[in-house]
């Protein structure tokens, strides 16, 4: 399957973390495979990485194969590991900004965003969305609620129904509309962006058990079956409410393509266990690609060069592959 032209996109995320790092560490091992296209101040990557300013994003193929290629802005302050600086803020936002309005214009194929700190975006630029998904949903014009996040890695895909609340504030929040949102998004992301014509989905319960009929709760009973139910009858492959605690050993994973379950830790506990290193953040939703390495900026290793980039590969070549899927459908 051909690439899309254009290369993917990194926007340098928080310059005080290991973004710098991780991005020269990329481009090492994939300059060979996938061209790249830095949007950062050039001044914050580490001495000795060879670099090469670009005009047009379409010169990023021909400077990959010996240097990384950089879509230079002017941050205004030296970068220090380990300390944010407000100085840097406006710049790491109008970095997002450049590299999804490259992919949105269709000069690269597709965004991988390094890590920002959101107190740091917050103080020096009044950053107002909970973190890259909800910005990059205002910037591609969709509500925010027609986007959803996947973990993903070889062995497993998982999308939590919801993410960054209180666990107690869960049960209110997984209304049948919103899991059925949640569900629509996941499987046409499937077929779009992963090349799966007839993708199953697994989907958990809420309580342990799966509620055992009721006596453990009634989440499943009276939204998330009923919910199946309708969606099933429209054809879609959907198991479940299943118990999560049966759903993610290496047979049962052979029967679905994506687990849909219900709270943050439902699904990231069982795929940090199985790659924890190589887990990759992919907003489905977007009119465009875009994927993250699954950590934070790492304010401790910062600057000493042992940060581990393997999350970061893993994004970029899921974006890649990603990209390729979206141009032959």
């Amino acid at each position: 399957m051909t690439a899309p032209p254009g290369p993917v996109v990194l926007s340098c995320g928080e310059p005080a973390g290991i973004g710098p790092e991780i991005a020269g560490s990329a481009w090492a091992a994939l300059r060979g495979e996938i061209p790249l296209l830095w949007i950062g101040d050039p001044a914050h990557l580490p001495d000795g990485l060879p670099w090469r300013a670009v005009d047009d994003p379409a010169a990023a193929a021909t400077v990959a194969p010996e240097a990384l290629p950089v879509w230079p802005m002017a941050f205004g302050a030296p970068r220090i590991p380990g300390t944010p600086q407000a100085a840097h803020a406006p710049h790491v936002v109008a970095a997002i900004e450049t590299g999804a309005r490259m992919v949105q214009q269709g000069a690269a194929r597709a965004l991988t965003t390094l890590p920002i700190h959101k107190a740091a975006l917050m103080a020096g630029a009044g950053f107002p969305h909970p973190g890259h998904t909800e910005f990059l949903a205002r910037l591609s014009g969709v509500p925010e609620d027609s986007t959803v996040m996947m973990l993903a890695c070889p062995a497993l895909r998982v999308v939590p129904a919801t993410i960054h609340v209180p666990l107690a504030r869960v049960p209110a929040l997984l209304t049948a509309a919103r899991l059925e949102a949640v569900i629509r998004v996941t499987r046409d992301a499937l077929m779009r962006d992963f090349g799966l014509p007839a993708p199953r989905i697994a989907v958990a319960g809420l309580n342990p058990h799966a509620g055992e009929d009721g006596r453990i709760g009634r989440e499943e009973v009276e939204v998330i079956a009923p919910l199946l139910d309708r969606l099933r009858a429209e054809g879609m492959d959907l198991a479940g409410p299943a118990s999560a605690d049966t759903m993610f050993h290496p047979a049962a994973r052979t029967g679905y393509d994506a687990a849909i379950c219900m709270y943050h830790d439902q699904a990231l506990i069982p795929i940090k266990t199985i790659d924890f290193a190589g887990g990759v953040n992919v907003t489905l939703g977007l009119p465009f690609v875009r994927t993250s390495p699954d950590h934070g900026t790492a304010f401790a290793i910062a600057g000493t060069g042992t940060a581990d980039p393997t999350s970061t590969i893993a994004a970029i070549r899921m974006a890649a592959d990603m990209a390729r899927a979206r141009a032959a459908a």
